[in-house]
């Protein structure tokens, strides 16, 4: 891990064009694991459009140098060391060879080049292919690809790289080669090749304009039967961009490839997307309902990204939202309509509530914490550390509050624009929103705020109504609250939100909107509200009766709403709001402020109680057959406990843990037969179906086993959990059984069914690594007890055979699956699981920075915490800050502690 003592801060206010250009690149790699040989040609030239260099600088990591020609002959005038290359007194435009050898199967680091399962892959966003070879590794340098690959046939019969196959065939000794050409200029980030013994799924579809395409998903031969779930997803992937964008796939094939060593979920490699196994592979024996979810959104963004980033792409890795922000909204959208089409708003909302959940547990902590940044930040140590939730759920956020505001033909029309100005550019989040703004007639300037202000806004509201007017006065305040120290200093001015507001009248019916000065009421009973003023007040006349709001309708901005609903108006919206979103939010903001009450009382050690009107109101909704499957599970999903906790003046984690578990307690013996009847309504016997609709029975289903589970006497439960373990025919009924055994044995002191259960999931699945991924999980993830506390259950897993530090997939599955989703055992009182997180930081950072820092971020927020925590966590960061090596790390532990 090659770094300095002090690692330079990188600023956007530094950009500056490259002062060269390579135009073409020509590379042939000799693949040997150990020992790699990369033959670079590249066509050079001095870039017009930036200040003239002495000499040519070339990036380089863990290389060695063989040797450099310009234009054919040997050239003396290049300087390998520890960070690239430099080549002195070059001409203005040559022909630059360079010979370089790389040792694959030592790199740990899965950046670059390396071997994984005694197969070649890559992973080269973002700064990975100067792991490769000499060369300007930034986005805005773009060029032409040819490579060619030779290589063992027997041990590498299959030989892949981006673009369009050339030419294959047998060479001496054994061996064989590929030559491939990408006809599309890309940045060397989306460079890629894979060498192995791998199968393929292949499909042969047919263009929007009637073109042959070559679809193939390339995996290890085990694996082939679990292909055909990524296959479909590509299709349609594929399908919907040309209906909604009109976006045709560009090459003659597009590829897929599966490995299970891999840093991230997936790589948009231009025609080769690289993918963790954990996004391709699925059948119903091995993957749940949420697996097969996830690689069909996964799919889909990686194929987005095809037009979204990689024929436009970024001027630099500051905008690194242009791409993933707005590719984030794309799969969003895609997969809502996957569900429900554009048309069914029910089922539409539920991926909405999804994805907003997500949104306000990370990316609001992150908002609120040291790492804190605008969705195009102004700085950074390590470019890695900001694939962040901000750049990514934020981004998407702030792209869809442009659709919000112009309609679907509004920002089909800006993208339309965007592709027409800037295919085969690398540019930047400005020229994207000058393509909405130009191409919808609108002054978008403003706008501009939310790429460059953090944190998290909140908007209060006051209402005023006047029965003798029947007008009715909505003002809205926009602010930050007590911000994160890097919000505060980066706020320029009001922002322009996008506010749906919706009034609903005594009877729960929507009532008609007229602004004042409107000559008639909107045929649409949601208005947006073009909020851009610190302080704005919008008045609504001919309101017959003083109304109920519905404010933020479908979540249309990343903000905070602060308004003072009573009891009795939450449940009023919970039963009636039209705005199927802003219906579970009613029901989620009345369980968070239950939940909150409950947890102030458990820290001091009152005695804890539960209104039976809190009661009453989820037992409205899980009685409710006029309501979606789907949705009821999500409206009856009590908030998490880390959401709760950052919502307290002082995090509490025990005490939130105790409150929410009294919560399921009361609602599982308040609601039984309630919860017994759901159960057996919504079982789906026969075949496993991977649909929206049956995976919304079986979650239904099995929120009710994990309530029945909490149960006074869990006897019943762990008799339906034993059973439909045994029964089950997929993974999702599988794995909810034996969560819901491992949570009654905690509460009861340990069950002889759920032990049965647990050593049956390994026999059975051993050969599995995505299943036993699962298994590692559903431990960490366990309540425990304190005669049993999860971390001696994860150290001791830490020693099991089938646990390897080295492979990200079973890291996340034990130790970050521990640290992030099990906050009451992870925050223990005597701070064992801050000296654990230590230790593992520490050991994966000599392995790993990717991983390490991503595992790092679990104590940024430390300050937040009550006081005996605050000394653990506190004392935890400072053993990892003075021990780590990578720039990765520092960066979060430095950030964390300053």
């Amino acid at each position: 891990m090659a770094d300095t003592a002090t690692p330079p801060v990188i600023r956007r206010a530094d950009y500056a064009p490259p002062a060269f250009l390579i135009d073409t690149v020509a590379l042939e790699f000799d693949l040997i694991p150990d020992r790699t040989v990369v033959r670079n040609t590249m066509r050079v030239r001095r870039n017009p459009q930036a200040s003239r260099a002495a000499r040519l600088e070339l990036m380089g990591e863990q290389l060695e140098f063989v040797s450099a020609a310009v234009d054919g002959q040997p050239f003396a005038g290049a300087h390998a060391h520890e960070h690239g290359l430099l080549l002195d007194n070059v001409p203005d435009d040559f022909e630059l060879t360079l010979t370089s050898i790389c040792d694959p199967v030592a790199n740990t680091t899965l950046s670059g080049l390396y071997v994984s399962g005694g197969n070649f892959f890559t992973q080269c966003e973002a700064e990975g292919f100067r792991r490769i070879t000499y060369f300007l590794d930034r986005p805005d340098v773009m060029a032409t690809y040819t490579v060619t690959l030779r290589a063992s046939k027997a041990d590498y019969p299959v030989l892949l790289s981006n673009g369009n196959l050339l030419e294959e065939g047998d060479l001496p000794d054994g061996r064989h080669f590929a030559r491939w050409e990408d006809p599309f200029r890309k940045p060397s980030y989306l460079f890629a090749l894979v060498a192995g013994k791998l199968v393929a799924l292949e499909e042969r579809v047919k263009s929007g304009s009637g073109k042959d395409k070559l679809l193939q998903v390339w995996v290890e031969p085990h694996d082939l039967d679990k292909t055909r779930h990524a296959m479909d997803s590509l299709i349609h992937s594929i399908r919907w961009d040309e209906e909604r964008f009109g976006l045709e796939l560009d090459l003659d094939r597009f590829m897929i490839v599966a490995v299970s060593d891999f840093n991230m979920g997936a790589m948009e490699n231009k025609g080769l997307n690289i993918f963790n196994t954990k996004y391709v592979l699925a059948n119903p024996e091995t993957a749940t309902d949420t697996d097969f979810a996830n690689i069909e959104a996964v799919v889909g963004h990686e194929y987005f990204h095809n037009w979204t980033g990689n024929r436009v792409t970024c001027r630099d890795w500051f905008q690194l939202s242009l791409k993933e922000g707005l590719t984030v909204f794309r799969d969003q959208e895609f997969s809502a309509d996957m569900a429900g089409g554009a048309s069914d708003e029910a089922a539409r909302a539920t991926k909405r509530i999804e994805d907003v959940r997500v949104l306000r547990q990370m990316q609001f902590a992150e908002d609120a914490g040291p790492m804190a940044h605008p969705v195009r930040p102004e700085s950074y140590v390590e470019i890695n550390n900001f694939y962040t939730m901000t750049v990514y759920e934020k981004g998407s956020e702030v792209v869809r509050m442009y659709q919000t505001l112009f309609g679907r033909d509004g920002f089909r029309k800006g993208m339309d624009l965007y592709f027409k100005r800037h295919d085969g550019q690398a540019v930047t989040c400005d020229d994207f929103r000058h393509a909405l703004a130009d191409a919808n007639g609108r002054d978008l300037a403003q706008f501009e705020r939310w790429y460059s202000q953090a944190g998290t806004p909140r908007v209060s509201v006051r209402t005023q109504y006047d029965a003798a007017q029947q007008q009715y006065n909505v003002t809205l305040t926009q602010g930050y609250g007590e911000a994160a120290p890097a919000a505060r200093e980066t706020q320029k001015g009001p922002l322009p939100i996008p506010f749906a507001i919706g009034l609903i009248g005594k009877d729960g019916a929507d009532l008609p909107l007229q602004l004042q000065g409107e000559t008639a009421a909107s045929a649409s009973t949601t208005r947006v509200l073009e909020f851009t003023q610190a302080e704005q007040t919008f008045t609504f006349v001919n309101v017959a009766q003083e109304p109920l709001p519905s404010l933020l309708r479908n979540f249309s901005a990343p903000v905070i709403v602060e308004y003072d609903y009573s009891e009795e108006e939450l449940a009023f919206l919970l039963a009636h709001d039209s705005d199927p979103f802003n219906r579970w939010e009613a029901g989620q903001r009345l369980a968070t402020r239950e939940l909150l009450t409950l947890a102030a009382r458990a820290a001091t050690g009152a005695p804890l109680q539960l209104d039976d009107s809190v009661v009453a109101a989820f037992a409205r909704v899980l009685t409710d057959e006029s309501l979606s499957p789907s949705f009821r599970e999500l409206a009856l999903m009590l908030p998490s406990e880390a959401y709760l906790a950052e919502q307290m003046p002082e995090s509490n984690p025990a005490a939130v843990h105790a409150a929410r578990q009294f919560v399921r307690k009361r609602l599982a013996n308040a609601l039984k037969g309630d919860w017994l009847k759901v159960y057996e309504q919504h079982r789906t016997p026969g075949e496993y179906e991977a649909t929206p609709e049956a995976a919304g029975h079986r979650a239904l289903k099995n929120l009710a086993l994990t309530y029945l589970a909490e149960l006074d006497d869990p006897a019943e439960a762990v008799r339906l959990a034993s059973a439909q373990y045994d029964a089950a025919n997929n993974m999702t009924d599988r794995s909810v059984a034996l969560a819901a055994l491992l949570n009654a044995a905690a509460a009861n002191g340990g069950s002889a069914e759920a032990q049965k259960a647990l050593d049956d999931f390994y026999q059975r699945f051993e050969k599995e690594p995505l299943v036993i991924d699962k298994w590692f999980a559903l431990q960490a993830t366990q309540r425990g007890s304190a005669q049993r506390p999860v971390i001696d259950v994860v150290r001791k897993l830490m020693s099991h055979p089938a646990f390897n530090l080295k492979n990200p997939n079973r890291a996340r599955s034990l130790i970050f699956s521990f640290c992030a989703a099990n906050p009451a055992q992870f925050h223990a009182e005597d701070g064992s699981g801050y000296a654990f997180w230590a230790d593992q930081v520490i050991a994966l950072d000599a392995i790993n920075p990717q991983v390490a820092a991503r595992l790092a971020r679990s104590l940024e927020l430390w300050r937040r915490f009550t006081p005996t925590l605050r000394d653990s966590m506190r004392a935890a960061l400072e053993k990892v800050a003075s021990q780590v090596k990578s720039r990765d790390v520092r960066e979060i532990v430095e950030k964390a502690l300053a």
